[in-house]
């Protein structure tokens, strides 16, 4: 009796160790080896297929994707002429964003912005500062380069609220080239302007990238779009200002013209946008210099193009440090599809043809 007790008490602890072994084994084996999801499109015993979970990051500033966490950028806005003597223009195809509006003249010019990630050998011909565009600049707490201004910008940049790189001041952060005259041959890059955003930033002046951000998707290319193959924008009877952008539907994306023409850039590079809005708001002309008014706070009607289509909408923006945001007919705001945004001002819907 006693033989058989020990021989069920040896059964039972092999049975146990076997049992421990047993777990230990499968603990090395599944419990430490890193998890295996199935890979995108992974056919199962059931033929069902799944997708790989994976998360997903995007660039704060163009919705790009990304695997890491992307901090929010600082900000370069930079003043870039389009006036016939600073052509051709050099830098504008690095900007996530660019907003195109007139100067004296109907003659339109551009705020180019720039993430500080990103690099750009040249930009420019930078010119003068007017009031609207720096309320632009200023929802990005911007770095905003230029060369001097009106009076009526200059008094705003001295009242503090603009985190500003005026040439006259800044000299050694621009340079002005021997290829073509004066006032349009003033040049900076993304080098020298990162230069200047540390200098003032160990002086104190810089300021936190507290932005707010854009909504984006996948950048797909449609199987069904309106057949909406160009919209100009009449900036100025004056010859040679007409904006053109014409949609390519294997890229999904707008190629920008001007009169016409492919508006090449210094280095051979075309200009592309991925989304292009359209403000529509009051421009008047305050003095007998030109000098326009543009209203860039409140709301008004807007037309963006995007993946060939037409959306008649709004824009808003509430206040100076707020984005300037837009909508849709049914006032939902535009989920932009990942690159570059033109935004293109006007005071008229007429001056828009499609």
């Amino acid at each position: 009796m006693k033989r058989l007790f020990k021989k069920q008490q040896n059964l039972f602890f092999l049975s146990l160790v076997c049992f421990i072994c047993l777990g230990l084994i499968i603990f090395f084996v599944y419990g430490l080896s890193p998890n295996k999801e199935p890979l995108a499109n992974e056919t199962l015993e059931n033929n069902v297929s799944l997708t790989q979970t994976e998360i997903i990051f995007r660039h704060p500033l163009t919705g790009k994707k990304s695997h890491q966490v992307i901090n929010k950028p600082s900000v370069y806005s930079v003043m870039v002429e389009n006036s016939a003597d600073a052509w051709p223009l050099s830098g504008l195809e690095k900007a996530f964003l660019v907003i195109e509006a007139p100067v004296e003249g109907n003659i339109p010019r551009f705020l180019a912005f720039y993430s500080s990630d990103v690099e750009v050998e040249k930009i420019g011909p930078v010119r003068s500062a007017r009031p609207y565009y720096l309320d632009w600049a200023n929802e990005f707490f911007s770095l905003y380069a230029h060369v001097g201004g009106s009076d009526q910008a200059l008094d705003l940049i001295a009242s503090g609220e603009t985190f500003d790189l005026n040439q006259f001041f800044f000299g050694s952060f621009f340079w002005r080239s021997s290829d073509r005259f004066a006032p349009h041959n003033v040049y900076t890059s993304s080098e020298l302007l990162s230069q200047a955003f540390e200098q003032k930033k160990n002086k104190g002046y810089a300021r936190e990238p507290l932005y707010e951000v854009w909504s984006f998707k996948d950048h797909l290319i449609p199987t069904n779009f309106h057949d909406v193959p160009e919209v100009s924008i009449q900036f100025s009877p004056v010859f040679g200002y007409e904006a053109t952008w014409v949609y390519e539907p294997s890229m999904n994306r707008y190629e920008r013209k001007q009169n016409g023409q492919k508006f090449l850039l210094q280095n051979g590079e075309m200009i592309f946008a991925d989304n292009i809005a359209i403000m529509i708001t009051d421009i008047t002309v305050i003095n007998a210099i030109g000098h326009r008014s543009i209203r860039t706070l409140g709301q008004g009607e807007a037309i963006i193009l995007q993946d060939g289509q037409i959306i008649l909408g709004s824009w808003k923006k509430n206040s100076v440090k707020n984005r300037l945001r837009f909508y849709d007919e049914n006032n939902q705001e535009i989920i932009w599809n990942p690159g570059i945004t033109w935004v293109e001002v006007v005071s008229l819907k007429e001056a828009v043809q499609f």
